[in-house]
């Protein structure tokens, strides 16, 4: 999937999760994943990777892996979200455990601090898989983190 100079909002609907995926490009970078109820009148709905959430939502296993991110949040949030990044798809970790793997200690509490809130605002669920995380906090709203779950057998 070549998304190289790609910039702009692309959303589609999709039945599975009863809401919008739409996603945020800037310089070919993903910067932003969102779920609103309809999508927005200005927003194309061709995109190659509308196209893979379409069928990773219908049982297609995809890690979206290459997806060129944009990340734009501190550094240490995004250690958290890189080792999120890392969990396969269809195994769960606890915040604990996401702690360890992003070189955090879980039992400190200003680290904790950093690994939940680099999942509450995490910009790009779905490719930055908070679903797979038990014991969030969650950037996924409740209905559509439940979906990917059954998606992923989790």
């Amino acid at each position: 999937m070549d998304t190289a100079g790609t910039s702009g909002v692309f959303a589609r609907g999709f039945d599975e999760i009863g809401r919008t995926v739409q996603v945020g490009f800037a310089g070919g970078r993903v910067i932003s994943v969102s779920f609103p109820a309809e999508p927005p009148g200005d927003a194309d709905a061709d995109h190659d990777l509308l196209d893979r959430i379409d069928a990773y939502l219908s049982g297609e296993r995809d890690e979206f892996a290459e997806v060129a991110l944009g990340l734009t949040v501190p550094t240490d949030q995004r250690e958290v979200l890189e080792a999120l990044r890392s969990v396969p798809y269809g195994e769960e970790v606890s915040v604990s455990r996401l702690a360890r793997l992003g070189g955090f200690d879980p039992d400190d509490p200003d680290d904790l601090e950093t690994v939940t809130a680099a999942l509450n605002d995490n910009p790009i669920p779905v490719l930055l898989p908070d679903h797979r995380v038990s014991g969030g906090p969650y950037a996924t709203p409740g209905d559509v983190r439940s979906a990917l779950r059954r998606v992923e057998g989790l």
